[in-house]
């Protein structure tokens, strides 16, 4: 096990991982990765310079993603990308560009280096079960197709922004497909997971459950 904390939570998207991980993050005093802004990232470069999925030219990128985190905004080079990025557009380039076996493996040694001291809160789809094997604590949000597309039809509303709540409701369907079917590193629970079906709780619910199933972990290394 490394010596560096990593606490990795996954699962997809509207489960409340996000919300989750901005807590522990705080509550820990840990450094965070939002891995699924990568992909994002990423997604929404491919669209801008209309680059085939299936080119050399992505995996390239995928290697020199010019991505920055900088006091809470992203930025793809100079274009700040905070916002956009978590459109439901650039989520289902996302997921189109994460199904690439060469993207994934591109990615990944950028994500490991984010393992620094004092630890790190991860989240994403193959944290636990891919990324950091060997971490300290791991665990899985789920939830079902129909509260997740309601919590974005919300979210969205709140934004002042027009939302279908069957569209939206497909679109996340066809996104678990790709991801759950992907040939590498699906989405899935890693066996030593802690699954939360956040469908009914609420954010409180879930921290509580999160830090009692982490702080039992790092009492056990100890």
């Amino acid at each position: 096990m490394s010596l560096i904390p990593v606490i990795t939570v996954d699962g997809p998207s509207g489960v409340g991982k996000g919300t989750l991980c901005a807590r522990l993050s705080a509550h820990y005093g840990f450094h965070f990765l939002d891995s699924g802004a990568l992909y994002r990232v990423l997604g929404l470069a491919v669209n801008q310079q209309a680059l085939p999925l299936d080119s050399a030219a992505v995996i390239q990128f995928a290697r020199h993603l010019p991505v920055r985190f900088v006091d809470g905004k992203i930025w793809l080079e100079e274009q700040e990308v905070t916002d956009v990025i978590r459109t439901e557009q650039v989520a289902a380039l996302a997921s189109q560009v994460a199904v690439i076996p060469a993207v994934r493996a591109a990615l990944l040694a950028f994500q490991q280096d984010c393992a620094q001291g004092p630890g790190l809160i991860a989240d994403g789809r193959d944290m636990g079960s891919v990324v950091f094997k060997n971490a300290l604590a791991k665990l899985f949000l789920e939830a079902n197709a129909t509260v997740r597309a309601e919590r974005r039809v919300k979210q969205l509303k709140n934004q002042g922004l027009d939302a279908n709540i069957v569209q939206i409701t497909q679109e996340i369907k066809e996104r678990d497909e790709r991801d759950r079917n992907r040939s590498v590193a699906p989405l899935i629970a890693a066996a030593d997971a802690l699954v939360i079906e956040t469908s009914h709780l609420t954010a409180d619910d879930v921290f509580k459950q999160a830090i009692a199933w982490i702080d039992n972990k790092f009492a056990g290394r100890k």
